[in-house]
């Protein structure tokens, strides 16, 4: 397969065409950004991290029945993906109440939820990627009742099943942000990422912190952090 023109380059990623039919390249930056930019960094060694992490939770998901646009790892930092348009729409999934849930509601950072909160947010740089509800979303027409519908139900199998995998790895799923795209003939495939960058991941028994918090709220080494993770999921450390 051969890299072709850049399409796109998003604040951690960078997505080339092919010379494959509906196949893209995906490149993963060494960047790191928070609130919505406003916090910037290059950390070294966080794309090899994020792609490896990315891959064999991708190849986890496929191998639960999960369909996904994971095709292969190419490289350290480059992996093969199927080619959607993606919807402007990311779906969050919150297991133990952090960040902007504790915030909106006042509830002690680390309760856990008695069943899943699920979440929509509009795509939006400009707006800041606001929290919607159903009835915003069909007025935006991001996305169709039935669409709706099926990104909830497949992020809850994302959820029952990267719990449970974390879990035997001794880390806790606190959150996670998931997006969808559709291909060519129309159909709902998870896309995107799934790594340190968009879940919360924290240590079972200490709830010691191993995300992009780290890196959000300067409270220790990133790097640090996805490589702990990495390890614990029977990855390859990288220095």
């Amino acid at each position: 397969m051969e890299k072709r023109a850049l399409l796109y380059e998003g604040k951690a990623k960078k997505l080339y065409e092919t010379d494959v039919e509906n196949t893209l390249w995906v490149e993963y930056k060494d960047d790191a950004t928070a609130f919505n930019g406003e916090k910037k960094e290059v950390l070294v060694g966080k794309g090899k991290l994020n792609n490896e992490i990315s891959s064999l939770l991708f190849q986890k998901l496929h191998e639960e029945g999960i369909n996904n646009h994971f095709v292969d790892r190419l490289s350290e930092t480059e992996q093969a993906v199927k080619k959607t348009t993606i919807v402007p729409l990311e779906v969050v999934v919150r297991n133990i109440v952090a960040g902007s849930l504790h915030r909106r509601t006042g509830i002690e950072e680390g309760t856990e939820v008695d069943r899943p909160v699920v979440e929509f947010y509009y795509k939006d740089d400009e707006l800041g990627d606001p929290l919607i509800n159903d009835d915003h979303i069909r007025l935006l027409q991001a996305a169709s009742p039935v669409q709706v519908k099926d990104m909830k139900q497949v992020a809850e199998h994302v959820n029952e099943t990267l719990k449970k995998h974390f879990s035997d790895h001794g880390l806790l799923l606190v959150d996670f942000k998931i997006e969808f795209g559709t291909t060519e003939d129309g159909k709902l495939l998870l896309s995107d990422e799934i790594s340190p960058d968009t879940c919360r991941l924290w240590d079972k028994e200490t709830r010691q912190k191993f995300d992009k918090d780290l890196f959000r709220y300067g409270i220790g080494s990133l790097q640090e952090g996805y490589t702990e993770i990495l390890q614990r999921l029977g990855g390859a450390a990288h220095g």
